[in-house]
């Protein structure tokens, strides 16, 4: 430990955004430079707390050696910095910039002050790294003549197939999408993470040897017998991207769309590709969004790049408290108000709103319709006398996700179902199937980042185990 007074001498810092006015006019990421002198008092801000809650299931899925790596930036030794942060996680780029940071919520300074500011220092290493050329391809000594198939490009997938391709095996991920990456590539906008952070991670493993095979939509191109015929075992990665619908009146109105066809019009624009169809903007609209989490933070921050009137965002349950809830003790996630870069960039934010219905002109929504509603003992019931009905030009559904996409190469494969509707895997998290495995989203719902390369390294465990005894990788099982 650096400095033992770190914490005292040193207030919590974060990155400053850049200014509203300036952000809103492209799709650059958000932040202004770090120095390092900064970084490396955030860094001596960690103490020696014992018992770092920090790294815990609840602070971190990965188990990240976050006390050692802040030590260590802190005492400005970068390089062995990154290889503490590697140990754990395949990708703290990813994590570092889109992370909601459960850490920080179970860092013991916060029980009385403000938390050390984990994930800055964790973007900073891995940007460091990248910067000065310490990143490597990591290759394996041996090679095990197995062949694995990874269906899905998102973070489980690419965890699962990095650390099964430094293992020794031979690994192809299949992406239905043009490009690599799922919604990392297509589904997070770029003020949030350029793109170019993606593309150096898979100039690495391919390096490494993982294949890639892009616009091939596996269950209608490629038949999961088909994978199952030529590959030893595989890697159900597919996400979680069934979205929950609104079954109100008029929602076949054009103009009411879900969050997802949205965004990834508008990455796709980023990207430089042609459209098939004509994009969904919001350009000189009024707006509604329709759910208050991160989805609807990046449609809210989408909608002012492309230049909207006005927005308004709802959210079916009560306001959050503006300080952690009695509920949610330390060191649980705390249920409190989150405000946004995007809801700085302005907005109109209601809580405790139901939709009824859309109505329209000549197939095009005009008007939502909506009342307020009270939340007890676990239900919604209408606030008398508070109908209202606003103007909406787009209506953006950003309401969460129910689960992967059944209808197709899942109920094909034959895998069973947990109680909410996800793949169900035993310990090593092999499916109902012989040597086809889940991770992610795809086996416990729409979850963090983290968790998704948690879980990917852990399928990975078990892929080994399942082909060559467990010879080749390790993980812990928490």
């Amino acid at each position: 430990m650096g400095d033992p007074r770190g914490f005292v001498k040193f207030s919590r810092e974060g990155p400053t955004r850049r200014p509203v006015e300036l952000r809103v006019l492209d799709w650059n990421e958000m932040y202004e430079p770090f120095s390092e002198d900064k970084l490396r008092n955030q860094g001596g801000r960690c103490m020696d707390c014992g018992v770092p809650f920090c790294q815990s299931n609840n602070g971190c899925p990965v188990v990240n050696l976050i006390p050692e790596w802040n030590d260590l930036v802190h005492r400005g030794r970068w390089k062995d910095a990154l290889k503490a942060l590697h140990a754990t996680n395949n990708f703290p780029e990813f994590t570092g910039r889109l992370c909601p940071a459960p850490c920080e919520s179970a860092c013991v300074l916060g029980i009385n002050a403000d938390p050390v500011s984990i994930r800055v220092v964790e973007w900073n290493i891995i940007d460091r790294g990248f910067d000065e050329g310490w990143i490597d391809p990591v290759m394996s000594v041996v090679k095990t003549g197995k062949k694995v198939a990874v269906v899905g490009s998102g973070p489980a997938g690419l965890a699962a197939a990095q650390q099964l391709a430094r293992a020794g095996h031979s690994v192809t991920v299949y992406e239905k999408a043009d490009r690599i990456g799922g919604l990392l590539r297509y589904g997070i906008p770029d003020f949030k993470m350029e793109k170019w952070v993606i593309d150096r991670r898979l100039d690495q493993m391919k390096a490494e040897g993982v294949q890639f095979e892009t616009s091939v939509n596996v269950g209608e191109d490629v038949t999961g017998e088909d994978l199952a015929r030529q590959f030893d075992a595989i890697c159900l990665a597919l996400g979680a991207e069934q979205p929950r619908d609104l079954p109100v009146p008029g929602r076949e109105l054009n103009g009411v769309h879900f969050a997802m066809e949205y965004l990834i019009q508008q990455n796709k624009s980023n990207a430089g590709d042609s459209l098939s169809v004509e994009q969904i903007t919001a350009k000189g609209k009024k707006v509604i969004i329709i759910g208050g989490g991160d989805t609807g933070s990046d449609c809210l921050g989408t909608a002012h790049r492309q230049g909207c009137i006005d927005v308004h965002q709802f959210e079916l349950l009560p306001e959050p408290p503006p300080l952690r809830a009695e509920s949610t003790p330390w060191p649980l996630w705390p249920m409190q108000l989150r405000t946004s870069h995007s809801h700085e960039e302005g907005c109109d934010r209601q809580w405790s709103v139901s939709t009824t219905k859309f109505s329209g002109e000549n197939g095009q929504v005009t008007k939502l319709h909506g009342h307020q509603v009270s939340f007890e003992a676990g239900k919604f019931t209408l606030v008398q006398s508070t109908e209202f009905d606003m103007d909406a030009d787009l209506v953006l559904l950003a309401m969460g996700f129910t689960g992967p996409v059944k209808n197709g190469l899942l109920d094909s494969l034959g895998v069973n179902y947990e109680a909410r509707g996800n793949v169900s895997v035993d310990e090593n998290f092999m499916t109902s199937k012989d040597g086809i495995f889940a991770a992610g989203d795809t086996k416990r719902g729409a979850s963090l980042i983290v968790w998704a390369i948690a879980e990917g390294r852990k399928a990975a465990v078990g892929v080994d185990i399942y082909l060559q005894a467990g010879k080749s990788l390790a993980a812990p099982r928490s």
